[in-house]
């Protein structure tokens, strides 16, 4: 079926589509975490009943049993070569239970891509075009691009299903967290803009927090999409964990109320998702047929503007209370100690990656980052403080949504820069009460390098300053004043070192300084081999009369090509690249980046060699799909 074929669908009424599929199989008995896919093949009769029984209640667009059936997907089962087997077997138990039209279902590739993932756009893009040309070929009537979270791989999912079947109608549906933005940050309007500007025959979107949720996204759709029909199929409500189980509160009633104002709205396709159920699908059908004879035009948009009040006091009365909806997440309690200190004191090589912090009110994109980071081994993420005076989230902020979201340690820069001493030992206290367990002191770039170059620039106290207040003052549990601050802190420290700096001697007696304030560990400016580590410690040991015993996280920043090189070499203060590292770039000529990447792991092997307690990556153009090659390079090392 084609735009116009699903058009002239369209202009005869409201579609009514399907429900879950997925948490019907799951009510049946298939487990959790098992392929759901694979059930097409193994118990063909548990879907084929489940599309009967939304049939039954009126659904007219079924989707198939193939959302999760691409090759990346699959891989997770061990099963990347049943795309084939598994798709075409979806299509023929939707005809099979008696469809009036099968939409084939394509969910996201569940893989970020880059520069916050792994994957490229090329093989997102080959990943879809394949899933997309079985179900084609397999006689769907339409495809149906779902649950979509990233706007990126959207794009390369309608983009695959244009080429893969260029007759047929794709209708492409994303969803949305409790801040009605995508989960990498994307508003409701942004969405529906990229996609009419791509020209996708149908905008929507499924899944979410329920139908209350689903009305706001879609009204915020509505004045974007122009004649594009609109397509809602919420979950029943926002997940409860109960038992160990996620149970969707919504009832039959309340999703058939909320259908009312979804067609009020003038949504054309409406249906479910988790949670929703014959039952809720048939309140959905009253609801069309309801609509069908409620007369004028006019009298709908009177209705609408009713609804609009009358759902936010329904949606309160049926969604549990906030405590009673949760999140799965892997975060740390405020109560926990820092990891990161045990590595240091068990000898554990740490492999830390600096972070900055987004330009905007979501960290989607920096959890997703810190997500790839994790999965390709590192074990802390290093968040900058306004780097460069560039105006950032908060670093703290910043850090608590990573632990929260990512599962994975942090540490704190914290800058004196800009800071009162009333303010810096506010902020401290807030750090601690949010789980931030280490820091990372410095003085912070000077404000008229910025954003804001006549923003005041005061510091109340200086780095080692501020080491000796966390050490010997917070974590004693005691302020700069020596008054009570009720439980000591359980701070972990550290500070910054120059290896290159020009007066090494100079920066031994600061560092020697730094130590007998505190430092607990050091994080060095980026050096190129071993040499300027090992001068460093020679100077340190001429300075303090004892060798240097406090971890040193050494600097490695990958170099792209000679030209970044260059840049770094010429044009910022500190970072001395070696003639041979430079002239072994240029060398390399386009295959700059694998050697940038292999020097970069080779330096880690030989900084290991050397004793530091780790690798403190620095990432370059917030590459970070680039960086976790790095670090899954280091740790082959």
């Amino acid at each position: 079926m084609d735009r116009a074929g699903l058009l002239s669908v369209l202009g005869e009424g409201p579609l009514l589509a399907d429900g879950g599929m997925g948490t019907a199989l799951i009510g049946v008995g298939a487990p959790v975490h098992a392929c759901i896919e694979a059930i097409n093949v193994d118990e063909p009769d548990r879907v084929t009943s489940i599309h009967r029984s939304f049939i039954e209640a009126g659904s007219r667009l079924i989707l198939t049993n193939t959302f999760g059936a691409d090759r990346f997907r699959l891989a997770q089962h061990g099963a990347e070569d049943s795309v084939d087997r598994y798709n075409r077997a979806g299509v023929e138990l939707a005809r099979s239970a008696g469809a009036t039209f099968v939409a084939g279902s394509i969910g996201p590739l569940g893989v970020r891509l880059a520069p916050y993932g792994r994957v490229g756009t090329d093989d997102a893009f080959a990943a879809y075009r394949e899933q997309a040309e079985v179900l084609a070929d397999a006689g769907v009537d339409l495809l149906a691009i779902e649950t979509q979270t990233d706007l990126r791989e959207m794009e390369q999912a309608l983009a695959a299903a244009r080429t893969a079947a260029p007759g047929l109608a794709v209708l492409v549906s994303a969803t949305f967290t409790r801040d009605d933005r995508t989960p990498l940050g994307d508003t409701p309007e942004h969405v529906a803009a990229r996609l009419a500007e791509l020209d996708a025959d149908v905008i929507g979107v499924n899944c979410g927090e329920g139908p209350a949720q689903a009305l706001r996204v879609v009204q915020a759709m509505a004045p974007l999409v122009g004649p594009i029909p609109l397509a809602v199929r919420p979950n029943a409500g926002g997940p409860a964990e109960i038992g160990g189980r996620f149970v969707y509160p919504a009832t039959p009633a309340y999703v058939g109320e909320l259908a009312t104002a979804f067609l009020d709205a003038g949504v054309a396709i409406v249906g479910g998702c988790c949670g929703i159920g014959p039952e809720h699908t048939r309140a959905i059908a009253a609801a069309i047929r309801s609509s069908a004879s409620s007369g004028s035009a006019e009298a709908g948009r009177e209705r609408a503007d009713d609804r609009t009040e009358h759902v936010s006091v329904a949606a309160a009365r049926e969604v549990p209370p906030a405590g009673t909806v949760r999140e799965p997440t892997r975060g740390r309690s405020p109560e926990r100690a820092s990891s990161l200190r045990a590595s240091l004191a068990d000898g554990t090589f740490v492999v830390a990656v600096e972070m900055e912090p987004p330009r905007s009110a979501s960290a989607a994109t920096m959890v997703a980052a810190a997500e790839t980071l994790r999965d390709a081994g590192a074990d802390v993420i290093d968040v900058a403080d306004s780097p460069l005076a560039k105006m950032r989230m908060s670093a703290w902020a910043a850090c608590r949504m990573v632990e929260e979201r990512a599962g994975i340690e942090t540490v704190l820069h914290f800058p004196t820069r800009g800071r009162s001493l009333l303010r810096l030992q506010g902020d401290l206290l807030g750090a601690h009460a949010l789980g931030i367990r280490n820091l990372f002191v410095c003085v912070g770039d000077p404000v008229s390098i910025g954003d804001y170059p006549q923003a005041l620039n005061d510091v109340d106290v200086t780095a080692t300053g501020l080491l000796a207040l966390v050490t010997d003052g917070f974590n004693r549990g005691v302020d700069r004043k020596g008054a009570s601050i009720g439980e000591p802190t359980g701070f972990l420290a550290g500070a910054a070192v120059a290896p290159n700096a020009p007066d090494l001697d100079h920066e031994a007696r600061l560092l020697s300084r730094k130590v007998r304030s505190g430092a607990a560990f050091l994080l060095s400016q980026p050096v190129f081999t071993a040499e300027p580590l090992r001068e460093l410690r020679m100077a340190y040991e001429r300075e303090a009369g004892e060798p240097l015993e406090v971890p040193v996280l050494a600097g490695v920043l990958p170099l792209h090509s000679p030209r970044h090189a260059d840049f770094l070499h010429n044009e910022v203060p500190g970072i001395v690249i070696p003639p041979q590292v430079r002239s072994h770039l240029r060398a390399a000529g386009e295959d700059a980046w694998s050697q940038g990447r292999a020097m970069a792991a080779d330096l880690a092997k030989e900084l290991r060699a050397e004793g530091v307690a780790g690798i403190y990556l620095m990432p370059q153009f917030g590459r970070y799909d680039l960086a976790a090659e790095v670090v899954e390079a280091i740790g082959r090392g």
